[in-house]
């Protein structure tokens, strides 16, 4: 007999990257088995430098209930220059002489230091090497152009994880991990913290069938119909993991192998698509989970 552990992924904002390059960081249409399985390993304290173990063996699938909406954000980082600090002056030579020419170091009337500048010097470096002078930790670049990206989340949207086994025992760890994390936890980027209750219990049953079956999760006020918008779909789309590749499957690079610190790794997995029409998902989740 299988397990299902349903896992609720909603939040103002979450992205889940797919095939995200600096420049562009996208987001796939709905959460990723690397990305889910990657907040299951935080929940429960796993390393990044440990295997996956048992985890990576659950079968992932998953329904949006509510898809929302893709939200673009046009993203600076670096350049310009930042008010010198008093240790900016002590730790590095070679600003303190370019501040010489300023026409006064005193603090500002409220007693803060910070209302000066250096032409041409960026201050807030990330590139840290030892000078080979005085030995301090000094900025390898001295100016810096801005970084532009183009970020692109889901706003508003609601999802129903299921990851199936047949060892409950598992299951129920991660659900308590998932409530009672060791790590922080967010849905697939950093900005992107989840809200609410994440596990909603362990039920016997495949995920197909409990897919079909399982009442809608709460999402946001229904958004106003029309021209533009048109009628809100009769139906739900959910993906269920294959561990074969069979009629209808599609395959894609989401089957996490690590988590490293010098990246992830993933394999390649099937997953097929279901339809599920509205009049089939009733009921309530108190009566669905004990």
């Amino acid at each position: 007999m299988t397990h299902v552990l349903f896992v609720r992924l909603a939040a103002p904002l979450q992205s889940w990257g797919s095939g995200s390059r600096f420049g562009t960081r996208d987001t796939h249409a709905r959460p990723t088995k690397s990305g889910v399985l990657g907040l299951c390993a935080a929940a429960l304290g796993i390393a990044h430098e440990e295997p996956l173990g048992e985890l990576a063996g659950v079968r992932f699938g998953v329904r949006a209930d509510h898809p929302g909406v893709p939200k673009r954000d046009y993203h600076t980082a670096g350049g310009g220059k930042f008010p010198l600090r008093p240790r900016d002056l002590v730790t590095d030579h070679r600003r303190a002489k370019a501040a010489e020419a300023l026409p006064s170091l005193e603090p500002a009337p409220e007693g803060l230091f910070g209302h000066h500048e250096v032409d041409h010097w960026y201050g807030a470096p990330k590139k840290i090497a030892a000078d080979p002078v005085s030995g301090t930790l000094i900025s390898e670049e001295q100016r810096r152009h801005t970084l532009l990206t183009e970020r692109w989340y889901l706003a508003d949207a609601t999802f129903l994880a299921g990851l199936e086994s047949p060892d409950r025992a598992l299951l129920d760890r991660i659900a308590h991990a998932l409530e009672h994390p060791r790590r922080l936890l967010w849905l697939g980027r950093k900005s992107c913290p989840p809200s609410g209750q994440l596990a909603l219990g362990v039920v016997a049953g495949t995920l197909e069938h409990l897919f079909a079956s399982s009442p809608l999760l709460p999402g946001p006020p229904a958004r106003p119909t029309g021209a533009a918008g048109g009628s809100p779909a009769p139906y739900r789309l959910a993906w269920t993991e294959s561990r074969v590749p069979v009629a209808g499957a599609t395959h894609l690079r989401d089957q996490p192998l690590h988590f490293s610190a010098d990246g992830p790794d993933h394999g390649l997995r099937w997953e097929v698509r279901h339809r599920i029409r509205l009049d089939r998902l009733h009921g309530e989740w108190e009566d669905l989970i004990p």
